[in-house]
């Protein structure tokens, strides 16, 4: 069953769906999964959509949602800052904590890339979140950004447009919009994947937020926490030595697979090799 919810978030008002499974007892408590969107992306993308569903089917209660600014959720539109939607994430767990069909002792957090990232760092600041499983995320915006737009002329593009953007805003006080492939660069065959509804500039605070953002600096802090990272060998959106370097910063448990045959979409692709590890990984760890 799915069931459209609303929760607060540092006064916004947040719009998601619950997912419940079936057979569930009056009075009983069920593990439950956090599903993050991507980059400026929504809870009705694929990415959320896919793994939310199979959640429920294996006895999870799940829930996908819209961080502020993105999809039905209120605030500014479009405004995406990395620590926020880590606020977003934690109001969540206190959302799914409220409910009476959730054991609250047993709540994960799962995202998709920019979302993969903001599960790592909510993981490694809130001790509420039992098990974190990032897909295709990373650690590190500056490293990121550089590898992302290591074609050459790239970096130089992408630097100055920063900096003309900061400039602006120093001479008018206002930001400056930036197209989200001149962010995040997405080959054009892949471009299908993005959610109906997904945000398609963003303002300089966005991207500024994102080179400082350091899940790299928190991860470790997860443990003994489990951590499970999904990375595709070769990732056309988000490069995998962003989840080994995860991998290296983490303590234990933590499990590193690297998918040769998916891309930056995996959960979009419903690869059974995928959804098998994660399946396992889960009932492992939150006994389901």
């Amino acid at each position: 069953m799915e069931e459209r919810v609303t929760f607060e978030s540092n006064g916004n008002k947040l719009s998601g769906v619950l997912h419940l499974p079936d057979g569930l007892a009056a009075g009983e408590r069920r593990p439950a999964c956090l599903v993050l969107h991507g980059f400026g992306s929504n809870k009705d993308s694929k990415a959320c959509i896919s793994p939310a569903r199979l959640l429920e089917k294996w006895g999870y209660v799940a829930l996908r949602f819209d961080m502020r600014g993105c999809g039905e959720s209120e605030g500014p539109r479009a405004h995406i800052i990395c620590l926020e939607q880590v606020e977003d994430t934690e109001s969540a767990v206190t959302y799914l904590m409220s409910r009476p069909e959730v054991d609250a002792s047993k709540i994960a957090c799962a995202g998709h890339s920019f979302g993969a990232a903001v599960s790592v760092y909510a993981g490694g600041v809130d001790k509420r979140i039992a098990a974190v499983i990032s897909s295709g995320g990373w650690g590190d915006g500056q490293t990121k950004f550089e590898l992302q737009h290591s074609k050459p002329g790239a970096w130089k593009k992408f630097t100055e447009t920063l900096e003309r953007g900061r400039d602006e805003r120093a001479r008018t006080g206002a930001s400056i919009k930036i197209p989200r492939y001149d962010i995040v660069p997405i080959p054009e065959g892949m471009r299908g994947n993005l959610a109906p509804g997904s945000i398609m500039e963003f303002p300089l605070e966005t991207v500024e937020s994102m080179l400082a953002f350091r899940a790299n600096d928190v991860v470790g802090n997860i443990a003994p926490r489990p951590l499970l990272l999904l990375h595709a060998s070769t990732d056309s959106v988000t490069p995998t030595e962003q989840s080994i370097i995860l991998f290296q910063k983490a303590g234990t448990p933590t499990d590193l697979h690297l998918f040769a045959d998916v891309d930056h979409f995996m959960f979009a692709e419903n690869n059974v090799m995928v959804t098998d590890i994660v399946r396992t990984w889960l009932k492992k760890y939150l006994g389901r």
